[in-house]
């Protein structure tokens, strides 16, 4: 079965944890490589749904694909497992923050001290329950989940150990510490791994053509396995 014939579901940009009603806890992901893939998506797959946290609403304008916007990573990781069936393929390229305040306050925290201290608690891993999912439900055979990790050290060591640990059919590894990749520019550099142990290499490109890319190696991995 091609991609023409399945869902792609693509996330994209940060997630925002607040710590009272004007700070909160995120990232500097712009969601541009999501934006990219969900459009590379689109041109090859019948059903197309771009799940985002918050971005330039000039980014998603004039999309022909189905849009879904969330904020907190909790947010992400429901409409995430809303949106799996069997036989999709989920691109896990939004960047979800890890921990969340145990506490939010309802009002403005006030400066009153030299230190301020916040408990954080870990968020769930998106990834990690999608893969408990997919083993626990026959429904969702066939799910091809690719994964993103935006690293600085150790990065394939990482990666791969995130492939495993994560079930994941192929990870894009991105060293954001080089330049021209990473978050808010409209370039990128990526390793992509396969659960098979395939290694394939991406130069500095735009991440329009990236994203075109890893497509075209999804689609060759789906066909090496209906084989």
């Amino acid at each position: 079965m091609s991609l023409r014939d399945r869902k792609i579901i693509v996330t994209g940009g940060p997630t925002r944890e607040w710590i009272d009603p004007v700070r909160y806890i995120s990232n500097a992901s712009s969601g541009k490589m999501g934006v990219a893939l969900a459009d590379a998506a689109h041109a090859v797959s019948g059903e197309t749904v771009f799940i985002h946290g918050p971005m330039d609403n000039s980014l998603l304008s004039g999309r022909p694909f189905r849009i879904t916007g969330v904020e907190s990573t909790e947010d992400l990781l429901e409409a995430v497992m809303g949106e799996l069936t069997g036989g999709a393929v989920l691109i896990m390229a939004a960047a979800p923050a890890d921990y969340r305040p145990a506490e939010r306050s309802n009002l403005k925290i006030k400066k009153s001290s030299d230190e301020l201290r916040i408990d954080l608690v870990k968020n769930p891993d998106i990834l990690k329950t999608v893969a408990s999912r997919k083993a626990a439900d026959p429904s969702l055979a066939g799910l091809f989940v690719v994964g993103f990790a935006a690293e600085t050290h150790d990065v394939e060591a990482y990666a791969l150990s995130k492939l495993k640990e994560k079930d994941l059919d192929m990870i894009c590894l991105n060293d954001v510490a080089r330049e021209g990749a990473g978050f808010s520019t409209d370039t990128n550099i990526v390793v992509v791994f396969t659960r098979d142990g395939e290694r394939l290499d991406f130069p500095l490109m735009t991440k329009r053509d990236l994203a075109a890319g890893i497509l075209e190696k999804i689609e060759a991995e789906l066909g090496r396995r209906d084989r």
